[in-house]
């Protein structure tokens, strides 16, 4: 039974995933207010699968958008929907390969050793971002008043939940960044009235009351749109989105690991791997039948369970509720796009970096001795590819005219995952392996 203070958590959980989800269909095209509706529907599938055991949120992913981009301009939307629901297939059909190959197997290909620097560049990698919001950079980072005015919000925000999170209050080290959110946007708003700030409203009153899937054009007003959509078969649009579902397996991997190291379980064993992957696919398979982007599992919401250390799946069902009311009430999604990117930014530095202590601990409790030169150069390429690479957005490919992006993140763990094989452990390793093993 959820209780009261639940709704203000799982809300929470909305608000640090609401960015990026939205950012993802207003690059290519699609529509925001889908993208919130099937990340909703999404989430509660990736929980049905998982017998909902594990603290997941599906948003938006960014891989697909290089292919999408192209896809959309030359095809239209229709078209690349047929594209993200065979990725949605790939996805199942790697969740069978994983099955067989059990959870075991999986764990000896990526040992701590790997994981750790994966999840230290998962929160690294995202830590730009965060920056970029705080000092209000749009392109080339120029510090001057507007900077400054800026840097300061975002100082406050990082200030409130930073002082919600060692509250002794409980009421308060629960809901840090919900507190920080709301008091950053009150903080905008007064300024914005004082003429120091400018706070951007026309979201709100440009969008619809309702997005209501198929007939929202049939009623005939203006004020409820139809922003769905009903998929065409294309050849194209499948041969060059759905292999992309290979880069995000990587990633999902990877955040699973992080997740699981939050939450302190082994979410490959139980519910194990292959049941996490069957809800990406489902969830993809769903958000491209309905006109919205390819999902993932969500490290925003990760560093949301690392911040507050309340790890109910519940929350997250919760949150993708609100998410599917935000994706069918269109005002009250575009109150949360006029939130200010200073504020956004205070909370994105405390997410990203918890994401990074996580597995720097990860690394810690694993007692691996980094005195080895096997670890130490281990450790360090996949930390050499994950950020060098995460400094130029990845590695752009094009294949048949189509830009595909693969991820740091991909590039990081397959390099972690072969230095593991092809580096032969040491003498006193192999002798503490034995003797754990007895």
């Amino acid at each position: 039974m959820l209780k009261s203070q639940d709704y203000a958590l799982g809300f929470q959980h909305l608000l640090a995933m609401f960015g990026s989800t939205v950012l993802v269909p207003l690059i290519t095209g699609l529509s925001p207010a889908v993208a919130l509706f099937t990340a909703g529907v999404g989430t509660l599938l990736f929980h049905l699968c998982t017998k909902g055991m594990v603290p997941v949120f599906q948003g938006s992913s960014f891989a697909y958008i290089g292919a999408l981009c192209t896809i959309i301009g030359q095809s239209g939307i229709p078209a690349a929907q047929s594209g993200i629901m065979a990725a949605g297939l790939v996805y199942l059909v790697l969740a069978a390969i994983v099955y067989f190959i059990g959870p075991d197997r999986l764990r000896q290909i990526l040992p701590p050793i790997v994981t750790g620097p994966v999840i230290i560049i998962i929160g690294l990698s995202l830590t730009g971002v965060g920056v970029k919001d705080a000092f209000g950079f749009v392109g080339d980072c120029v510090f001057d008043t507007a900077a400054l005015k800026n840097i300061l919000i975002a100082l406050f925000v990082f200030a409130v939940v930073m002082a919600g999170m060692n509250s002794r209050r409980r009421l308060f080290s629960m809901v840090p960044i919900l507190l920080g959110i709301l008091l950053g946007y009150v903080l905008c708003c007064v300024l914005s009235l004082c003429g120091i700030f400018h706070m951007d409203f026309s979201p709100i009153a440009n969008a619809p009351w309702l997005n209501l899937p198929f007939i929202g054009d049939k009623l005939g007003t203006s004020q409820i749109g139809n922003p769905f959509s009903i998929p065409e078969f294309n050849l194209t649009a499948i041969v060059m989105i759905a292999p992309i579902a290979l880069v995000t397996f990587m990633e999902h991997v990877g955040d699973i690991t992080t997740n699981g190291a939050v939450v302190g379980k082994d979410f490959f064993k139980d519910p194990g791997l292959h049941r996490t992957l069957v809800g990406d696919g489902l969830a993809t398979f769903v958000a491209g039948l309905l006109g919205g982007p390819a999902n993932t599992t969500y490290s925003e919401n990760t560093g949301v369970l690392a911040t507050t250390k309340n790890y109910n799946p519940a929350l997250l069902r919760v949150a993708a509720v609100f998410a599917i009311i935000l994706g069918l009430v269109g005002k009250f999604g575009a109150v949360l796009q006029t939130i200010p990117a200073p504020v956004k930014g205070g909370i994105e530095l405390i997410l990203f970096g918890m994401i990074a202590s996580v597995g720097i601990r990860t690394i810690a409790e694993a007692k691996l001795n980094m005195a080895s030169t096997r670890n130490l150069c281990i450790m360090g390429s996949v930390l050499c590819a994950g950020i060098g690479l995460g400094a130029t957005n990845g590695i752009n490919v094009v294949i048949g005219g189509i830009p595909i992006n693969i991820s740091a993140l991909f590039v990081a763990t397959v390099v972690g995952v072969i230095m593991n094989a092809i580096i032969p452990k040491d003498f006193n390793q192999r002798n503490n392996e034995a003797d754990n093993g007895k």
